[in-house]
């Protein structure tokens, strides 16, 4: 019999086991989970906020720089222009001269020279195309003559004019000349205004050159004043010596075409001669192209023969003037390698288009000079192989003998080893 208790249950009855209450205690929370009850950090909203903050702060500038952007690159161009006239300017103020009168008369003179250059230019253009309008009836007999002779035909003047005049291209072409008026007089007068603004900024540079390199020196310690004006010495020289060897050039081209067209008896040959030595040389990449096609053009008037002459020598002058004259004197001038100056012009004209391409040297040597102070440099060592001549071997170990070496003494060491 089981022993009982007082209300007649057995004993193992009387402690029964509950499996419910035997699971483990949970574990803490999975990383990540939400804890029922949990508080946000204190510093995420700050967080949050800030990085609010700098995305549109990147937004706004980047818009900002990008409205601006004309206007940055006319400030480039005054600046770059303020140091080229800063030589001049700088003479005559050291002859008591105040600085605003000084740049005042530079740019005056700049001013007279370039309308008078433009006016001739303008009358000879003038002259040539009222001289190509009465001309051009002839020219076409010539031209029809040919054709009728060479391709054994029968074309008439009279049938080609009224081709022309009732030809749909004619046609467009005149309406969409018609709709462009107003868009050309946009662009020209564009083109003042920017004119004015680089004149404007280039005249307070260069006036007040000073002040602003007190300006910019007042914000800084003294060993770093000492570096930007050696800086500014150094952009003041080489894009003074940079306009040095463009003028050189130019006035080497101006004579070179001059001659030429003096020779072939082209009218207008000096104003030709200074109209290609300045557009080659002061226009990038497309100014030889403008240079050339004006006396090709007029020389075409005169005869069409002379034209041809012109183009082949346009071509042969553009060569040596590449290989043989630009190099020396960009070397002594601005000194600067050939190469770098033909990679820094590419550079600049993928940047920021023709204006990279006329400041690029100027910059690039500016900026060679100046961080050639901080390079430091060793003595070469005294091998052939730097001036590219082979190192003498005296152990006959050159090149050619390791190739007889290869070819006749393994077969004998081979034959030495069978025989063995």
């Amino acid at each position: 019999m089981a022993p009982t208790d007082d209300d007649g249950r057995t004993a193992q009855d009387a402690s029964p086991v509950d499996t419910a209450d035997t699971t483990p205690p949970a574990g803490p929370p999975a990383a990540g989970a939400a804890v029922p009850g949990a508080r946000m950090p204190r510093w995420l909203p700050r967080a949050m906020v800030l990085a609010l903050a700098l995305v549109a702060a990147f937004q706004l500038g980047s818009w900002a720089f990008h409205q601006l952007t004309g206007l940055l690159i006319n400030i480039l161009i005054a600046f770059f222009l303020a140091l080229a006239i800063e030589p001049a300017v700088s003479w005559m103020a050291s002859r008591r001269m105040r600085r605003g009168v000084a740049t005042f008369l530079v740019f005056l003179g700049l001013a007279i020279a370039t309308a008078g250059f433009v006016t001739l230019l303008g009358s000879m253009l003038a002259g040539q195309i009222i001289k190509i309008v009465e001309d051009f009836p002839d020219y076409l007999d010539s031209v029809i003559n040919w054709v009728n002779h060479t391709f054994h035909t029968d074309v008439k003047r009279v049938d080609v004019q009224e081709g022309l005049l009732h030809s749909d291209w004619l046609r467009k072409y005149a309406q969409n000349s018609a709709a462009g008026v107003l868009d050309v007089s946009g662009q020209v007068l564009g083109g003042l205004f920017q004119l004015l603004t680089i004149t404007l900024f280039a005249f307070y540079f260069a006036a007040d050159g000073p002040r602003l390199r007190r300006t910019l020196c007042s914000v800084l310690p003294p060993a770093r004043q000492a570096e930007v004006l050696r800086a500014w010495e150094i952009a003041v020289d080489k894009t003074g010596g940079y306009l040095y060897s463009r003028g050189v050039m130019a006035l080497i081209s101006g004579i070179a075409h001059y001659i030429l067209l003096e020779a072939l008896g082209v009218p207008y040959a000096p104003v030709l001669g200074v109209w290609v030595g300045l557009v080659s040389q002061f226009i990038p990449t497309i100014g030889t192209y403008l240079a050339g096609a004006l006396p090709m053009l007029i020389a075409f008037t005169v005869n069409p023969l002379y034209a041809v002459w012109v183009l082949v020598f346009v071509v042969i002058y553009q060569q040596f003037e590449n290989y043989m004259l630009q190099p020396k004197l960009t070397s002594k001038s601005v000194d600067i390698h050939p190469a770098v100056a033909f990679g820094s012009v590419i550079a600049g004209t993928a940047l920021l288009g023709a204006v990279g391409a006329l400041i690029a040297i100027p910059a690039v040597a500016t900026l060679q000079a100046f961080l050639s102070a901080y390079v430091k440099r060793y003595d070469v060592t005294d091998d052939p192989r730097v001036n590219g001549r082979p190192r003498r071997d005296t152990g006959g170990s050159g090149l050619l003998t390791r190739a007889w070496r290869t070819i006749w003494q393994r077969p004998a060491e081979d034959s030495r080893e069978g025989s063995a």
